[in-house]
């Protein structure tokens, strides 16, 4: 007691066993958290036995005491007691009500109002019953119903949920609930930011997509750009490239970028090209140009790049903006966290300002570029910084360009270049020495060659580490290469919808060659880690899309593409919900509905595993929690 304020927290963790960690009430010899009255701290952390506050004043709280099964409800019963005789007396006494959300931390202040602030997520009692529970643990792979104690799952059907203490239920009514999904590969900024431009991507030819970007040009301001992205030439029928002469047509002196689907193109008018000066030219970079060697308006790879980073990234405020929108939408796709690769752009701090007011609604593993390696060296950072939210987790690299820009490297000797076998070995060493795995861009088989080689090379670095090194899409392999990703420990993270997405632009591009490409079940059969994303903007973020494009692979009217490297469905559901968590070094939080593991999960209308993979385009997301709270839809539902 302090100031008349009590605090009660628990948590449920399982480490080898199902413990408990109670803290009854503050009192003088071991205050948790002071009170108000000008004074701001947090609870942080609970270690050992110990909370600790940012100040450093650790004060002893409560013992771990391992319990056997049947005590966990009689211990959460008590811990729910507690909380209600703390409510009642700050009701009888100071006309307040506890507000308790965070059982990660309290932060008690507002000198005026005096009360609690909170930042995390609401503490409840809970039990989704009357459905299928998807557990994804081969132990106990289905349970009638689950029970949700603040953001950690309590329990499964039986002693968890009947001891809990006067918990609210939830008629699931037949609906199935599964583990939240995860995007492994998403650039959450840009696409954010990409719901609000001209959107190019269903466009097959080029007078659609002048068209299109002709209907945008009037609501932009005078001596503002006209942004949008999505093109690509290889869809358009009749074939054609585009040119600065084609836009200038329907846009006039209004600036215009769009950005190719595959965002290593970049297509501009006169007025765009003129911002430049003629400064295009960069290492690693293409412009192209017509017979007379003057720009076409196209940019390649590293001068795409640097073009954009110019002149065409948005400001901080519309990021951030954006991508709380962006938060809803991901919600109601049922996706809990997403390995981020906006690193370059500037994300982290994005999500620490959206963090910072309560808005963060799903986990962040976040990307660095690679560059960035000598100076958290010289820090001291290490891989897995930040909180349960947000963590700073792994290097981002790219070998080569990509399919539909034509800049994939392949063992053909076409392609660019953007970093080579010894430069990537380097990086990785550089990176191992701080506990910082690599993750590489590599698309072209000889880009893809080179990565294994580097990773091979370091391997002895590497591996004693416990690092978990990836290689991203992974598109197109040499077949005597698709074993070495499981015999190097070394994670293919891959993109489902990227296989039928990119069938007919594959098939002109790799003619001949495309048995071995997005190989998925060759991976898999050849024991590779598969990790599942959706490289948004390039496809919409969007799991149950992906998952459905890895099991059909097709979108449309048209038979499967290589329907011999299809995935089942419990293999697009594990690339989606298990592999990431565990690329995150998370595995022992999240990724499965069991005792001890965080409260992220997404209410689906039916049971994905329990129908024929046709239907799976019939299934919906109903509602979506993280952290045990409710993100999209809570109940009741219809």
């Amino acid at each position: 007691m302090r100031d008349g304020l009590q605090v009660v927290a628990f948590r449920v963790e399982h480490i080898g066993a199902v413990v408990v960690l109670v803290v009854d009430a503050a009192d003088p010899r071991r205050p948790v958290v002071p009170a108000a009255r000008g004074e701001r701290r947090l609870v942080e952390s609970v270690d050992g036995l110990a909370i600790g506050g940012p100040e450093g004043d650790v004060h002893r709280a409560a013992r771990l005491t391992p319990l056997r099964e049947e005590e966990v409800g009689l211990a959460l019963e008590r811990v729910a007691r507690a909380f209600d005789e703390v409510h009642r007396q700050l009701v009888a006494e100071r006309g307040e009500r506890l507000d308790v959300e965070g059982l990660r931390g309290l932060d008690v202040g507002d000198v005026e109002c005096d009360v609690i602030d909170h930042r995390c997520a609401f503490l409840l009692f809970v039990i989704l019953e009357n459905g299928t529970v998807r557990t994804m643990d081969a132990s106990l792979p289905v349970a009638r119903a689950v029970a949700i104690a603040g953001e950690w799952v309590a329990g499964g059907v039986g002693t968890h949920e009947t001891a809990l203490a006067s918990p609210d239920r939830v008629d699931l009514g037949g609906r199935c609930v599964m583990p939240g999904f995860s995007d492994a590969h998403v650039h959450f900024p840009s696409w954010a930011l990409a719901q609000r431009e001209v959107r190019l991507e269903d466009t097959s030819s080029l007078d659609e997509t002048l068209r299109r970007v002709a209907d945008a040009v009037g609501s932009v301001e005078p001596g503002r750009w006209l942004r949008g992205r999505g093109w690509r030439s290889g869809d358009w029928s009749p074939p054609v490239e585009p040119t600065r002469q084609a836009l200038d047509a329907v846009t006039g002196d209004t600036p215009t970028a769009l950005t190719a689907r595959d965002y290593h193109s970049l297509w501009l008018n006169s007025a765009a090209l003129a911002q430049a000066d003629g400064e295009l030219a960069v290492d690693g970079g293409v412009v192209e140009v017509d017979d007379d060697g003057r720009p076409t308006g196209v940019l390649r790879e590293e001068s795409a790049w640097l073009f954009r980073d110019r002149y065409l990234l948005g400001s901080d405020d519309e990021f951030v903006d954006a991508m709380r929108d962006g938060l809803r939408i991901a919600a109601s796709r049922g996706v809990t966290s997403v390995h981020d690769k906006d690193g370059w752009l500037g994300a982290p701090r994005f999500w620490q300002r959206i963090a910072a007011d309560g808005g963060l609604s799903l986990r962040v593993w976040q990307s660095l570029p690679y560059d960035f390696v000598g100076r958290l060296e010289e820090l001291g950072l290490r891989s897995g910084l930040g909180d349960d939210l947000l963590r700073i987790g792994y290097l981002k690299v790219f070998m080569d360009g990509t399919l539909g820009s034509r800049t994939a490297r392949l063992l053909d000797g076409s392609g660019v270049q953007i970093t080579s076998r010894e430069e990537l070995a380097e990086i990785v060493r550089t990176g191992a020495r701080g506990g910082w795995p690599v993750a590489v861009h590599a698309i072209g088989d000889l880009a893809n060659r080179d990565a294994l080689d580097a990773f091979e090379e370091t391997r002895d670095v590497w591996a004693p580490l416990g690092l978990r090194p990836r290689i991203e899409h992974a598109q197109l392999l040499a077949e005597e290469d698709i074993p070495r990703f499981g015999q190097l420990g070394v994670t293919a993270s891959v993109q489902f919808s990227h296989a039928p997405s990119d069938r007919d632009i594959a098939d002109r591009n790799w003619t001949g060659m495309t048995d071995r490409a997005y190989a998925y079940r060759s991976l898999l059969d050849a024991g590779a880690v598969v990790a599942n994303g959706s490289d948004a903007p390039i496809e919409e973020l969007d799991p149950l899309a992906g998952i459905r494009a890895g099991v059909l692979r097709t979108l449309d009217e048209r038979d499967a593409w290589h329907p011999e490297q299809a995935v089942t469905v419990e293999e697009a559901f594990e690339a989606t919900i298990i592999t990431p968590a565990w690329l995150a070094r998370d595995e022992r939080r999240r990724g499965k509905l069991l005792p001890g593991y965080l409260a992220d999960l997404v209410v689906l209308d039916r049971d994905p595993l329990a129908i024929e993979p046709e239907e799976l385009p019939e299934v919906e997301i109903v509602a979506t929690m993280v952290g045990g709270r409710w993100t999209h839809n809570p109940p009741p539902w219809d």
